[in-house]
């Protein structure tokens, strides 16, 4: 089986997305979103009341529901066939990352090295799907990745705090695309979204998206400050109304960062938006993966909550660094039979 159509043994049918006239119905807090995205067609750039009261106009969030929804899928068994399938499907979705200040060229080659062949003992595993630098390290990493299928992404609109203006954070991106980035990672301001100024987030991600074009725009919400499931799933919805490709958990630098009922509630977000236009907006886990247990939970997650279609390196990502060596000795302990050591796995 392809790991593109990979799916848990013994699991029940996904969630099944309610239609665009039924989702206006019961909630018509959805309606404004159903037109052209704000960075295609400015000129429908809503009022910040506009804004305020269709975003909250979505459906509240039933915690309780979402917690444990999210812990039934969490205790799922995965083993044999499933689970190789599903290795090889989460090493394909990995955005390899490393964003500290101490990054070097010569690490970042490294990095490149192991994302186009994570295990040179273990040729037939195909290659991440891309590597996630800093602006000034784009370069390098397009350099080290020339000729190979690896997207090379780039933190941008000053990351990871997003506190700064307009202008700013499109001359952050331009140096990004200016370098070579095929993937721009955006983080909204968090500090006007908890204010209510909704406009200025969307306006924001809107022109990002413009001058990104073609390149594929993750919106990283940094959901450990946003405080509640709510204002994720506000801050979802705003996010695809003004261009985001991609909704991204956190910047991997705020506690907590990735979490089961977060990405639910995201998951959600997408399924209900592809219902509502027609368009795939992907969904990106990011901060404190580290495990192949880990990753193998957010897959059924995926699966069960927004379906197959999103099960592809489009439609789901994972931000890590310390996740790939976890997904490489499970996968060497399946085909070998015994466990290896980290020393077998090269760091970089």
């Amino acid at each position: 089986m392809a790991v593109s159509t990979w799916q848990p043994i013994l699991a029940p049918v996904p969630d099944a997305a309610p239609t665009p006239a039924g989702l206006i119905a019961l909630h018509p807090g959805y309606a404004p979103f159903a037109g052209a995205t704000l960075a295609e067609d400015p000129a429908a750039t809503p009022s910040n009341a506009a804004l305020t009261a269709s975003l909250r106009g979505l459906p509240a969030v039933d915690a309780v529901g979402v917690e444990r929804r999210a812990a039934a899928l969490a205790s799922r068994s995965i083993k044999t066939t499933a689970k190789a399938q599903g290795i090889s499907l989460a090493v394909s979705m990995i955005d390899l990352t490393t964003l500290e200040g101490s990054d070097t060229p010569g690490k970042v080659r490294s990095l490149c090295r192991k994302a186009v062949l994570p295990d040179p003992a273990d040729p037939a595993l195909g290659p991440v799907a891309a590597v996630c630098v800093y602006p000034d390290l784009v370069a390098t990493a397009v350099t080290a990745l020339a000729g190979s299928p690896v997207h090379v992404a780039s933190v941008a609109t000053a990351f990871p705090a997003g506190r700064a203006s307009l202008r700013v954070r499109c001359a952050d991106t331009a140096d990004a695309l200016a370098a070579g980035a095929t993937e721009i990672d955006m983080v909204i301001d968090r500090g006007a979204f908890l204010a209510g100024d909704y406009a200025t987030v969307a306006a924001h991600i809107a022109e990002v998206k413009r001058l990104c074009g073609g390149v594929h725009l993750k919106v990283i919400l940094e959901t450990g400050e946003l405080a509640t499931y709510d204002n994720v799933r506000r801050a979802a919805w705003l996010s695809m109304l003004a261009g985001a490709d991609v909704i991204k958990t956190s910047t991997g630098k705020v506690a907590p960062a990735a979490t089961l009922p977060v990405t639910l509630v995201m998951l959600e977000a997408v399924r209900d938006y592809h219902a509502l236009t027609g368009r795939r907006v992907g969904v990106k886990a990011a901060g404190g993966i580290r495990t192949t247990k880990d990753a193998l939970r957010y897959l059924v997650l995926v699966n069960e909550i927004a379906g197959p279609d999103w099960l592809t390196p489009a439609g789901f990502r994972f931000g890590a660094s310390a996740l790939l060596n976890d997904l490489l000795m499970q996968r060497r302990r399946l085909t070998l039979g015994s466990y290896v050591s980290p020393r077998d796995v090269s760091v970089d």
